[in-house]
């Protein structure tokens, strides 16, 4: 998962980034000016995941405001030194989504900024499914037909993205920039073709049904959805179903 990181101290940018890094976050340090830049470009899908996390110092809530100013809705988390109730309010006021109390643990900051994404994109749970998968926003792999189905890492961030927008078209773009877009060394944008047709597969074999729920909307994107035709399966059984509610024998 990408993410900004504003640590104006440099003695603790190693140990951050050490600790952040090591749960799979990708942090890339941003300078001061970063919040004077054009941030509405954070709006854009694929971007709008991007959790900034602002270290301690006197223009935090000024930081929080431009960005907010801008439209955007990306999580906001300000690591403050010491426990303060009037600093943490003052945050939270401003725009801030969560106050974290150094020293910053990198699982906590994974699970806070899961929780924020998730409940952005209407999910309040820690978990969706969708047919015979279940998708999880915390980091884990998901399940399909009751088992753990084991993604790469590009493979999980690609599903996590279509994960969070279920039953509605993602354009392959946003996937891209959610995936990539930080990236120094940035591929072509077939690479999530490949990584589409190797997750439909995974599914598709992982499944009882044999569906791969990835579902191709041409010239607009992917939509990752419960398919018309494991619907139509479920249909004709319950039309099967008879007066004492069980399946009758075909």
């Amino acid at each position: 998962m990408n993410i900004y990181v504003f640590e104006p101290r440099d003695g603790r940018v190693r140990g951050l980034l050490s600790e952040l890094e090591s749960v799979g976050l990708q942090p890339v340090l941003v300078p001061a000016s970063f919040f004077a830049s054009d941030l509405s470009t954070l709006n854009q899908k694929g971007v709008d995941t991007r959790a900034i996390l602002i270290g301690d110092c006197p223009e935090v809530t000024d930081y929080i405001r431009a960005i907010r100013s801008c439209g955007c809705r990306n999580p906001v988390l300000v690591m403050r030194d010491f426990k303060n109730s009037r600093d943490a309010s003052e945050a939270l006021d401003a725009g801030a989504d969560d106050v974290m109390v150094s020293p910053i643990k990198g699982i906590e900051a994974l699970s806070r900024i899961n929780s924020i994404i998730r409940r952005s994109y209407g999910h309040a749970a820690e978990s969706i499914s969708v047919g015979e998968i279940t998708a999880f926003f915390d980091g884990r792999d998901p399940l399909v037909s009751g088992a753990r189905l084991k993604l790469s890492n590009r493979e999980h961030a690609i599903f996590q993205h279509l994960a969070l927008n279920a039953n509605k078209v993602i354009a392959k773009g946003a996937i891209y920039d959610a995936v990539y877009g930080m990236s120094d060394d940035q591929p072509f944008d077939k690479v999530i073709d490949v990584y589409i047709c190797k997750l439909r597969k995974k599914i598709a074999d992982a499944a009882d049904s044999g569906h791969q729920y990835i579902e191709t909307v041409y010239g607009r994107g992917y939509k990752f959805s419960e398919l018309e035709s494991t619907r139509d399966v479920k249909l004709a059984a319950y039309e099967q179903t008879d007066a004492r509610g069980t399946v009758a024998a075909r």
